[in-house]
């Protein structure tokens, strides 16, 4: 592990409204009540979604979450009028850099390389480069974040918006890479499906599995 010390955060008006929206939605869809206030709350209603439900259910249930945010006019628009061409998931990426800081921390935009319309690969700067992610760090739970971040987002901006996202969470540092351009693939193809516990962050880690028990059902 080379985790750095675990950051600071003060949270602006703009980040406090969208922390309260998230968690507000997350809410009620769970049925509950807010036990704390702030990132935190969001946090602890974020853990709540694992309770009683398996990987796919917590990830329908996410899913669910975001499609309420925007609606569904405003998507049907998008995926009509905005092909995922290199200038759109470059924009994408851009936006997403101001939009998400309230949610995974600090981020920077990037080249990457991505397979093209031509299927011919490209350079496009439509990379988001998470340094050290907020939730991550403040959940510590590898299965929190791939139910309940890289696969409902995936989701989310592929089907929802039609401009696939790619994100690959590092679990060394808490980096991640949210790539715009370049379609997911099933989790139990990705390197994270046999990720091991973060022992030294998770209460209810399990230090002789192979992997995250709360990857798979």
């Amino acid at each position: 592990m080379t985790i750095t010390p675990k950051q600071t955060y003060n949270d602006n008006f703009i980040d406090k409204l969208f922390i309260w929206l998230f968690s507000r939605k997350i809410a009620k869809a769970l049925g509950k009540k807010y036990r704390f206030n702030g990132y935190q709350g969001f946090v602890d209603l974020s853990k709540q979604i694992a309770q009683g439900r398996n990987p796919k259910q917590q990830q329908e249930l996410v899913t669910t979450v975001l499609y309420s945010i925007v609606p569904e006019v405003v998507l049907s628009l998008i995926r009509r009028f905005f092909n995922p061409s290199q200038w759109v998931c470059e924009w994408n990426a851009w936006f997403a850099t101001i939009l998400f800081e309230w949610l995974v921390g600090p981020c920077e935009q990037k080249e990457v390389e991505v397979m093209g319309e031509n299927h011919q690969a490209r350079i496009q700067k439509s990379c988001v480069h998470i340094k050290k992610c907020r939730y991550l760090e403040a959940s510590g739970c590898v299965g929190l974040c791939l139910n309940v971040c890289k696969v409902p987002t995936q989701s989310f901006f592929t089907q929802g918006f039609g401009i696939p996202v790619t994100m690959t969470p590092n679990f060394e540092d808490f980096s991640c890479d949210m790539v715009f351009g370049k379609p997911p693939q099933p989790l139990e193809n990705e390197p994270e499906y046999h990720e091991p516990c973060l022992t030294q962050f998770c209460s209810t880690a399990n230090p002789k599995a192979d992997f995250c028990p709360k990857i798979r059902d």
